[in-house]
Protein backbone atom coordinates (compact mmCIF):
# COMPACT_ATOMS: atom_id res chain seq x y z
CA UNK A 1 0.00 0.00 0.00
CA UNK A 2 1.86 2.31 1.10
CA UNK A 3 4.42 1.46 -1.84
CA UNK A 4 1.80 2.13 -4.28
CA UNK A 5 1.55 5.58 -2.67
CA UNK A 6 4.96 6.51 -3.20
CA UNK A 7 4.67 5.43 -7.00
CA UNK A 8 1.40 7.70 -7.28
CA UNK A 9 3.56 10.52 -5.62
CA UNK A 10 6.75 9.80 -7.76
CA UNK A 11 3.95 10.34 -11.07
CA UNK A 12 2.24 13.46 -9.93
CA UNK A 13 4.62 15.70 -7.77
CA UNK A 14 3.39 18.54 -6.39
CA UNK A 15 1.61 21.59 -8.44
CA UNK A 16 2.28 24.14 -5.20
CA UNK A 17 4.87 25.62 -6.52
CA UNK A 18 5.15 29.39 -5.29
CA UNK A 19 4.71 31.69 -8.36
CA UNK A 20 6.35 34.20 -6.84
CA UNK A 21 9.59 31.93 -6.62
CA UNK A 22 9.52 31.01 -10.10
CA UNK A 23 8.65 34.76 -11.44
CA UNK A 24 11.77 35.44 -9.08
CA UNK A 25 13.50 32.66 -10.78
CA UNK A 26 12.66 33.64 -14.10
CA UNK A 27 13.43 37.67 -14.04
CA UNK A 28 16.94 36.26 -12.57
CA UNK A 29 17.42 34.29 -15.66
CA UNK A 30 16.16 36.95 -17.93
CA UNK A 31 18.84 39.83 -15.98
CA UNK A 32 21.68 37.45 -16.73
CA UNK A 33 20.70 36.81 -20.34
CA UNK A 34 20.31 40.36 -20.64
CA UNK A 35 23.64 41.31 -18.86
CA UNK A 36 25.94 38.65 -21.39
CA UNK A 37 24.08 40.60 -24.30
CA UNK A 38 25.40 43.83 -22.88
CA UNK A 39 28.68 42.72 -22.44
CA UNK A 40 28.38 41.06 -26.58
CA UNK A 41 27.18 44.21 -27.91
CA UNK A 42 29.73 46.96 -26.43
CA UNK A 43 32.87 44.94 -28.11
CA UNK A 44 30.91 44.53 -31.04
CA UNK A 45 29.63 47.48 -31.37
CA UNK A 46 32.70 49.28 -30.39
CA UNK A 47 34.79 47.67 -33.70
CA UNK A 48 31.61 48.38 -35.90
CA UNK A 49 32.10 52.33 -34.52
CA UNK A 50 36.08 52.10 -35.61
CA UNK A 51 34.87 50.23 -38.73
CA UNK A 52 33.26 53.77 -39.72
CA UNK A 53 29.60 52.09 -39.64
CA UNK A 54 27.96 55.64 -38.16
CA UNK A 55 26.13 56.49 -35.53
CA UNK A 56 24.15 53.03 -35.16
CA UNK A 57 26.59 50.80 -35.04
CA UNK A 58 25.32 50.34 -31.39
CA UNK A 59 22.03 48.95 -32.55
CA UNK A 60 24.15 46.42 -34.98
CA UNK A 61 26.11 45.39 -32.04
CA UNK A 62 22.99 44.63 -29.90
CA UNK A 63 21.05 42.26 -33.14
CA UNK A 64 24.62 39.93 -32.90
CA UNK A 65 24.47 39.76 -29.48
CA UNK A 66 21.02 39.56 -29.14
CA UNK A 67 21.15 36.55 -31.68
CA UNK A 68 24.15 34.89 -30.46
CA UNK A 69 23.34 34.53 -27.01
CA UNK A 70 20.06 33.04 -27.22
CA UNK A 71 21.33 30.73 -29.69
CA UNK A 72 23.78 29.47 -27.24
CA UNK A 73 20.82 29.18 -25.08
CA UNK A 74 19.39 26.94 -26.93
CA UNK A 75 21.92 24.45 -28.26
CA UNK A 76 24.20 24.25 -25.25
CA UNK A 77 21.71 24.66 -22.26
CA UNK A 78 18.19 23.57 -23.73
CA UNK A 79 16.64 26.75 -22.87
CA UNK A 80 14.38 29.23 -25.16
CA UNK A 81 13.99 32.32 -23.58
CA UNK A 82 11.37 34.68 -24.96
CA UNK A 83 12.35 37.80 -26.48
CA UNK A 84 12.49 40.71 -23.50
CA UNK A 85 10.23 42.92 -24.27
CA UNK A 86 10.65 45.13 -20.83
CA UNK A 87 14.09 45.75 -22.68
CA UNK A 88 13.23 47.34 -25.85
CA UNK A 89 10.45 49.82 -24.00
CA UNK A 90 13.60 50.35 -22.16
CA UNK A 91 15.50 50.89 -24.70
CA UNK A 92 12.73 53.08 -26.88
CA UNK A 93 12.11 55.08 -23.83
CA UNK A 94 16.07 55.65 -23.93
CA UNK A 95 16.40 56.54 -27.68
CA UNK A 96 13.26 58.72 -27.05
CA UNK A 97 14.72 61.04 -23.94
CA UNK A 98 17.99 61.72 -26.71
CA UNK A 99 15.59 61.97 -29.96
CA UNK A 100 13.93 64.63 -27.58
CA UNK A 101 16.70 66.46 -26.60
CA UNK A 102 18.17 66.96 -30.01
CA UNK A 103 15.06 68.14 -31.15
CA UNK A 104 14.46 70.56 -27.87
CA UNK A 105 15.64 73.89 -30.05
CA UNK A 106 13.66 72.82 -32.97
CA UNK A 107 10.18 74.26 -34.21
CA UNK A 108 8.44 71.33 -34.97
CA UNK A 109 5.29 73.55 -35.03
CA UNK A 110 6.83 74.75 -38.29
CA UNK A 111 6.22 71.46 -39.89
CA UNK A 112 2.47 71.97 -39.33
CA UNK A 113 1.76 72.59 -43.01
CA UNK A 114 3.06 69.57 -43.93
CA UNK A 115 0.51 67.33 -41.49
CA UNK A 116 -1.72 66.11 -44.38
CA UNK A 117 1.40 64.91 -46.39
CA UNK A 118 2.84 62.90 -43.06
CA UNK A 119 -0.87 61.30 -42.63
CA UNK A 120 -1.63 60.85 -46.37
CA UNK A 121 1.69 58.98 -46.67
CA UNK A 122 1.24 56.80 -43.10
CA UNK A 123 -2.37 56.31 -45.09
CA UNK A 124 -0.89 54.93 -48.31
CA UNK A 125 1.66 53.01 -46.57
CA UNK A 126 -1.23 51.37 -44.57
CA UNK A 127 -3.52 50.48 -47.58
CA UNK A 128 -0.25 49.03 -49.42
CA UNK A 129 0.48 47.16 -45.96
CA UNK A 130 -3.43 45.61 -46.01
CA UNK A 131 -3.16 44.52 -49.61
CA UNK A 132 0.32 43.31 -49.53
CA UNK A 133 -0.89 40.91 -46.58
CA UNK A 134 -4.27 39.81 -49.14
CA UNK A 135 -1.60 39.11 -51.58
CA UNK A 136 0.67 37.24 -49.34
CA UNK A 137 -2.65 35.32 -47.39
CA UNK A 138 -3.89 33.83 -50.97
CA UNK A 139 -0.12 32.91 -51.73
CA UNK A 140 0.55 30.76 -48.86
CA UNK A 141 -2.25 29.37 -47.89
CA UNK A 142 -2.11 31.55 -44.51
CA UNK A 143 -5.28 33.34 -42.92
CA UNK A 144 -5.99 36.49 -43.27
CA UNK A 145 -5.09 37.83 -39.74
CA UNK A 146 -2.19 36.17 -39.17
CA UNK A 147 -1.15 37.74 -42.55
CA UNK A 148 -2.07 41.32 -42.15
CA UNK A 149 -1.17 40.83 -38.45
CA UNK A 150 2.49 39.61 -40.09
CA UNK A 151 2.75 42.25 -42.95
CA UNK A 152 1.07 45.73 -41.68
CA UNK A 153 4.17 47.92 -39.87
CA UNK A 154 3.59 47.76 -36.36
CA UNK A 155 6.41 46.61 -34.27
CA UNK A 156 7.45 42.83 -33.71
CA UNK A 157 6.23 42.98 -30.27
CA UNK A 158 3.28 44.56 -30.91
CA UNK A 159 1.64 42.62 -33.34
CA UNK A 160 2.83 39.06 -31.75
CA UNK A 161 1.13 39.66 -28.40
CA UNK A 162 -2.03 40.64 -30.79
CA UNK A 163 -1.32 37.46 -32.73
CA UNK A 164 -1.08 35.51 -29.20
CA UNK A 165 -4.38 37.06 -27.88
CA UNK A 166 -6.29 35.89 -30.71
CA UNK A 167 -4.38 32.33 -30.99
CA UNK A 168 -3.05 32.78 -34.40
CA UNK A 169 0.81 31.86 -35.36
CA UNK A 170 2.81 33.99 -33.08
CA UNK A 171 5.90 32.36 -34.88
CA UNK A 172 4.99 33.26 -37.96
CA UNK A 173 4.27 36.88 -37.28
CA UNK A 174 7.23 37.92 -35.41
CA UNK A 175 9.40 35.81 -38.32
CA UNK A 176 8.09 37.97 -41.04
CA UNK A 177 7.94 41.53 -38.94
CA UNK A 178 11.88 40.57 -37.53
CA UNK A 179 12.52 39.91 -41.24
CA UNK A 180 11.00 43.72 -42.48
CA UNK A 181 12.32 45.33 -39.26
CA UNK A 182 15.82 43.69 -39.82
CA UNK A 183 15.69 44.49 -43.47
CA UNK A 184 15.03 48.12 -42.86
CA UNK A 185 17.27 49.37 -39.70
CA UNK A 186 20.17 47.26 -41.81
CA UNK A 187 19.28 48.84 -45.26
CA UNK A 188 18.46 52.13 -44.95
CA UNK A 189 21.26 53.18 -43.15
CA UNK A 190 24.00 52.13 -45.64
CA UNK A 191 21.77 53.49 -48.46
CA UNK A 192 21.93 56.78 -46.15
CA UNK A 193 25.40 56.26 -45.36
CA UNK A 194 26.45 55.47 -48.75
CA UNK A 195 24.12 58.51 -50.16
CA UNK A 196 25.99 60.81 -47.95
CA UNK A 197 29.30 59.84 -48.65
CA UNK A 198 28.59 60.01 -52.31
CA UNK A 199 27.47 63.68 -52.78
CA UNK A 200 28.86 67.11 -51.66
CA UNK A 201 27.04 66.73 -48.23
CA UNK A 202 29.54 66.33 -45.20
CA UNK A 203 30.19 62.67 -43.97
CA UNK A 204 28.05 60.75 -41.62
CA UNK A 205 28.93 62.07 -38.06
CA UNK A 206 28.42 60.04 -34.81
CA UNK A 207 26.30 61.72 -31.91
CA UNK A 208 28.84 63.51 -29.97
CA UNK A 209 29.35 64.39 -26.63
CA UNK A 210 30.94 62.99 -23.42
CA UNK A 211 30.16 59.46 -22.80
CA UNK A 212 28.75 60.71 -19.37
CA UNK A 213 29.28 63.87 -17.58
CA UNK A 214 30.61 63.25 -13.66
CA UNK A 215 29.77 67.22 -12.68
CA UNK A 216 27.49 66.73 -9.34
CA UNK A 217 24.91 68.58 -10.90
CA UNK A 218 24.26 67.18 -13.88
CA UNK A 219 24.90 63.34 -12.66
CA UNK A 220 21.59 64.78 -10.63
CA UNK A 221 20.16 65.79 -12.83
CA UNK A 222 20.63 62.69 -15.15
CA UNK A 223 19.29 60.91 -12.05
CA UNK A 224 16.23 63.03 -11.84
CA UNK A 225 15.21 62.32 -15.79
CA UNK A 226 16.06 58.58 -16.00
CA UNK A 227 13.45 58.42 -12.72
CA UNK A 228 11.01 60.26 -15.29
CA UNK A 229 12.10 58.29 -17.71
CA UNK A 230 11.52 54.97 -16.04
CA UNK A 231 7.84 56.06 -14.62
CA UNK A 232 6.94 56.51 -18.19
CA UNK A 233 8.33 53.40 -19.50
CA UNK A 234 6.45 51.67 -16.46
CA UNK A 235 3.13 53.27 -17.33
CA UNK A 236 3.59 52.38 -20.82
CA UNK A 237 3.93 49.03 -19.47
CA UNK A 238 1.47 48.86 -16.87
CA UNK A 239 -1.27 50.94 -19.16
CA UNK A 240 -0.35 48.86 -22.37
CA UNK A 241 0.10 52.56 -23.58
CA UNK A 242 1.34 51.48 -27.75
CA UNK A 243 4.07 53.74 -28.44
CA UNK A 244 3.80 54.99 -25.59
CA UNK A 245 7.46 54.93 -23.65
CA UNK A 246 8.84 56.28 -27.09
CA UNK A 247 6.69 58.84 -27.44
CA UNK A 248 6.27 59.90 -23.58
CA UNK A 249 10.61 60.04 -23.15
CA UNK A 250 10.56 62.23 -26.12
CA UNK A 251 8.38 65.03 -24.88
CA UNK A 252 9.93 64.80 -21.66
CA UNK A 253 13.40 65.28 -23.57
CA UNK A 254 12.19 67.67 -25.11
CA UNK A 255 10.79 69.89 -22.82
CA UNK A 256 13.24 69.27 -19.64
CA UNK A 257 15.62 72.38 -19.77
CA UNK A 258 12.34 74.35 -20.66
CA UNK A 259 11.11 73.18 -17.25
CA UNK A 260 13.96 73.61 -15.69
CA UNK A 261 13.91 76.92 -15.75
CA UNK A 262 11.09 77.72 -14.44
CA UNK A 263 13.09 76.82 -11.04
CA UNK A 264 14.49 80.04 -9.71
CA UNK A 265 17.96 78.22 -9.10
CA UNK A 266 17.83 76.50 -12.32
CA UNK A 267 17.19 79.18 -14.76
CA UNK A 268 20.62 79.07 -16.62
CA UNK A 269 20.94 75.19 -16.06
CA UNK A 270 21.24 73.23 -19.46
CA UNK A 271 21.35 69.53 -19.24
CA UNK A 272 21.10 66.86 -22.54
CA UNK A 273 21.55 63.28 -21.66
CA UNK A 274 24.93 61.38 -22.19
CA UNK A 275 26.38 59.48 -24.85
CA UNK A 276 26.05 56.63 -22.49
CA UNK A 277 22.26 56.84 -22.48
CA UNK A 278 22.45 57.00 -26.18
CA UNK A 279 24.46 53.91 -26.56
CA UNK A 280 22.53 51.90 -24.00
CA UNK A 281 18.88 52.67 -25.72
CA UNK A 282 20.25 51.63 -28.90
CA UNK A 283 22.17 47.95 -27.83
CA UNK A 284 18.81 47.50 -26.07
CA UNK A 285 16.80 48.15 -29.51
CA UNK A 286 19.09 46.05 -31.42
CA UNK A 287 19.26 42.92 -28.66
CA UNK A 288 15.32 42.62 -29.19
CA UNK A 289 15.39 42.48 -32.66
CA UNK A 290 18.16 39.69 -32.08
CA UNK A 291 16.40 37.94 -29.89
CA UNK A 292 13.57 37.56 -32.18
CA UNK A 293 16.19 35.71 -34.50
CA UNK A 294 17.94 33.86 -31.79
CA UNK A 295 14.40 32.50 -30.71
CA UNK A 296 13.29 31.66 -34.24
CA UNK A 297 12.25 27.93 -34.71
CA UNK A 298 13.11 26.22 -37.54
CA UNK A 299 10.30 27.21 -40.58
CA UNK A 300 10.74 25.39 -44.21
CA UNK A 301 12.02 27.28 -47.40
CA UNK A 302 8.43 27.81 -48.36
CA UNK A 303 7.56 29.82 -45.73
CA UNK A 304 10.46 31.81 -45.45
CA UNK A 305 10.58 32.04 -48.95
CA UNK A 306 6.50 33.61 -48.88
CA UNK A 307 7.97 35.74 -46.05
CA UNK A 308 10.90 37.47 -48.01
CA UNK A 309 8.51 38.21 -51.09
CA UNK A 310 6.34 39.90 -48.42
CA UNK A 311 8.81 41.66 -47.03
CA UNK A 312 10.01 42.63 -50.62
CA UNK A 313 6.92 44.25 -51.63
CA UNK A 314 6.55 46.25 -48.60
CA UNK A 315 10.42 47.98 -48.74
CA UNK A 316 8.66 48.72 -52.83
CA UNK A 317 5.78 50.05 -51.11
CA UNK A 318 7.96 52.64 -49.28
CA UNK A 319 9.99 53.80 -51.88
CA UNK A 320 7.10 54.31 -53.79
CA UNK A 321 5.99 56.16 -50.73
CA UNK A 322 9.25 57.95 -50.49
CA UNK A 323 8.93 58.94 -54.54
CA UNK A 324 5.58 60.46 -54.53
CA UNK A 325 6.84 62.23 -50.97
CA UNK A 326 9.52 63.83 -53.39
CA UNK A 327 7.08 65.09 -55.84
CA UNK A 328 4.69 66.29 -52.70
CA UNK A 329 7.38 68.18 -50.83
CA UNK A 330 10.56 69.82 -51.43
CA UNK A 331 12.70 67.73 -49.23
CA UNK A 332 15.81 65.76 -50.56
CA UNK A 333 14.90 61.91 -51.59
CA UNK A 334 17.20 60.99 -48.44
CA UNK A 335 14.53 62.67 -46.23
CA UNK A 336 11.83 61.28 -48.05
CA UNK A 337 13.08 58.19 -48.04
CA UNK A 338 13.79 58.00 -44.08
CA UNK A 339 10.77 58.94 -43.77
CA UNK A 340 8.71 56.74 -45.62
CA UNK A 341 10.54 53.68 -44.24
CA UNK A 342 8.14 51.16 -43.46
CA UNK A 343 9.32 50.53 -39.85
CA UNK A 344 11.75 50.79 -37.54
CA UNK A 345 10.85 54.12 -36.24
CA UNK A 346 12.94 54.80 -33.13
CA UNK A 347 15.95 53.51 -35.48
CA UNK A 348 15.43 55.78 -38.96
CA UNK A 349 15.15 58.74 -36.36
CA UNK A 350 18.20 57.31 -35.00
CA UNK A 351 19.93 57.46 -38.47
CA UNK A 352 18.64 61.10 -39.51
CA UNK A 353 20.45 62.24 -35.89
CA UNK A 354 23.58 60.16 -36.61
CA UNK A 355 23.59 62.36 -40.17
CA UNK A 356 22.20 65.16 -39.23
CA UNK A 357 20.17 65.50 -41.66
CA UNK A 358 16.53 67.19 -41.27
CA UNK A 359 15.76 64.89 -37.77
CA UNK A 360 12.71 67.16 -36.92
CA UNK A 361 11.06 66.28 -40.39
CA UNK A 362 11.74 62.39 -39.69
CA UNK A 363 10.67 62.62 -35.65
CA UNK A 364 7.58 64.22 -36.54
CA UNK A 365 6.96 61.95 -39.69
CA UNK A 366 7.40 58.81 -37.75
CA UNK A 367 5.32 59.98 -35.16
CA UNK A 368 2.40 60.74 -36.70
CA UNK A 369 2.63 56.87 -38.07
CA UNK A 370 3.26 55.49 -34.71
CA UNK A 371 0.13 57.39 -33.27
CA UNK A 372 -1.98 56.78 -36.75
CA UNK A 373 -1.39 52.94 -36.97
CA UNK A 374 -1.56 51.96 -32.82
CA UNK A 375 -4.53 54.26 -32.28
CA UNK A 376 -5.99 52.91 -35.73
CA UNK A 377 -5.71 49.26 -34.60
CA UNK A 378 -9.04 48.80 -32.86
CA UNK A 379 -9.88 49.43 -36.32
CA UNK A 380 -7.87 47.32 -38.05
CA UNK A 381 -8.27 44.60 -36.35
CA UNK A 382 -12.14 44.56 -37.05
CA UNK A 383 -11.86 44.44 -40.65
CA UNK A 384 -8.86 41.69 -40.11
CA UNK A 385 -11.28 39.33 -38.33
CA UNK A 386 -14.20 39.72 -40.67
CA UNK A 387 -11.97 39.39 -43.71
CA UNK A 388 -10.63 36.27 -42.00
CA UNK A 389 -14.19 35.25 -40.96
CA UNK A 390 -14.99 35.25 -45.30
CA UNK A 391 -12.03 33.63 -45.87
CA UNK A 392 -11.72 30.61 -43.11
CA UNK A 393 -13.75 28.46 -45.67
CA UNK A 394 -11.27 29.00 -48.03
CA UNK A 395 -8.21 28.20 -46.51
CA UNK A 396 -6.48 27.28 -43.07
CA UNK A 397 -3.60 28.28 -40.99
CA UNK A 398 -0.01 27.11 -42.76
CA UNK A 399 1.59 24.77 -40.90
CA UNK A 400 5.26 23.59 -41.97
Amino acid sequence: MNHSLSIASSQNPPTNTNPIVTRSQLIIKQLIILCLEMLVALPVGWALTKLHFGGISWIFGGIVAGTAILQCCRVFYNYSPKPNRTARKVGMGLVGLTVGASNANSNIMSLASGFPIFIFLTLFLLLCGVGIGYIYSRLSKTNILTAMLATVPGGVGVMSSIAADYNRNVTLVALVQAIRVTSVVLLIPFIARTSVGNSGNPPPVPPQGVLIDFAPLQLELLAVVLLFTGIIVYLAITLNIPAGDFFGALVLGATFNSLLHYLPFASDIQFYPPLLVNIIGQMLLGITIGEYWGEKPTFGKRTVGYALMSVAMTLVAGAIAAIIATQLTSWDWLTCLLVTAPGGSAEMILVSLALHHNVEVVTVGHLIRLIAINSSLPLWLFLFRRLDGMGSGEWGEMRE
